[in-house]
């Protein structure tokens, strides 16, 4: 086994121990963290020539804020709030298809930091388990109640 082929199998595995972990407000840092990620991975793509590589990095941020950002919105609960979230992951996998179409490092940066906004206001809310009912709280604030456990 070459050090690569180590390297990718030990993060795998870390990967996976830290999903299997997670509760789901991490699951959802996790993707936000695989999105960005993987836009990282494509820019340096289109700075190597790397076409391949740059669109399958593409393909994968679309993939997780697609598949998995998005989808994850409970859009009946969630209200104006999951609409626009929606709304914006929509406009997100937009501009990446465009970057992928034009090589244009300027729009990942743009999806990037859209993103990297997303992923700081998450992570300053923290749900707790209080009385049964899941709980949302906030630096400074009570925490308040968002859904039946």
């Amino acid at each position: 086994m070459n050090a690569a082929t180590g390297i990718n199998a030990y993060n795998s595995v870390s990967f996976e121990s830290r999903v299997m972990g997670a509760d789901p407000h991490k699951l959802i840092s996790l993707l936000f963290d695989g999105a960005l990620l993987a836009i990282s991975d494509a820019k340096n793509g289109i700075l190597r020539k790397e076409i391949a590589a740059k669109g399958k990095s593409i393909s994968k941020a679309i993939s997780i804020i697609g598949e998995g950002l998005n989808a994850s919105l409970d859009k009946k609960v969630g209200g104006e709030l999951a609409l626009n979230l929606s709304a914006l992951y929509d406009y997100m996998v937009i501009r990446l298809v465009e970057a992928n179409l034009k090589n244009d490092i300027k729009i990942l940066d743009e999806v990037a930091h859209l993103l990297s906004e997303l992923k700081s206001a998450w992570d300053t809310i923290r749900p707790q388990v209080v009385g049964g009912q899941t709980q949302l709280s906030a630096p400074g604030n009570s925490p308040r109640t968002y859904a039946s456990a």
